[in-house]
């Protein structure tokens, strides 16, 4: 029988969507600017800058995640997140620890993730690098 594939790490975590403030460029949730960030899941922040709702407070919690932090998470928005998520990697997704995702989960009460985390998650399931 062959082995099932070990699902991503981030799918049982959500703790960055829960812990830091997401903004971005305005032009992100733009369409006329070719803006692929949903603008009704979004705040203004500063003139060039828009915020994911629900982060730009005291308990940050993005109003596109559907998680139970260190259960299970989900992006309401993956495929058109905004760049600063895509920027941040799981710790030793591509080889190395990663300060902001190793923070948020230790903010969470969960341990930092490992290399040994990766074993078994095929490459073709990784988050590409932001292009």
């Amino acid at each position: 029988m062959p082995a099932v594939p070990s699902p991503h790490p981030c799918l049982a975590c959500g703790a960055c969507c829960a812990h830091f403030r997401v903004s971005f460029h305005w032009s992100e949730a733009d369409p006329d600017m070719g803006g692929r960030v949903p603008i009704e899941l979004t705040a203004p922040l500063r003139s060039h800058e828009r915020v994911m709702r629900g982060t730009s407070q005291a308990a940050p919690r993005c109003v596109a995640l559907d998680a139970q932090i260190g259960v299970y998470s989900r992006c309401g928005i993956h495929d058109r997140r905004p760049s600063s998520c895509a920027a941040v990697p799981a710790s030793w997704e591509f080889g190395a620890a990663s300060a902001q995702c190793d923070r948020a989960r230790l903010a969470h009460g969960l341990p930092a993730l490992k290399p040994d985390d990766w074993a078994g998650v095929p490459e073709t399931v990784r988050n590409p690098l932001p292009e």
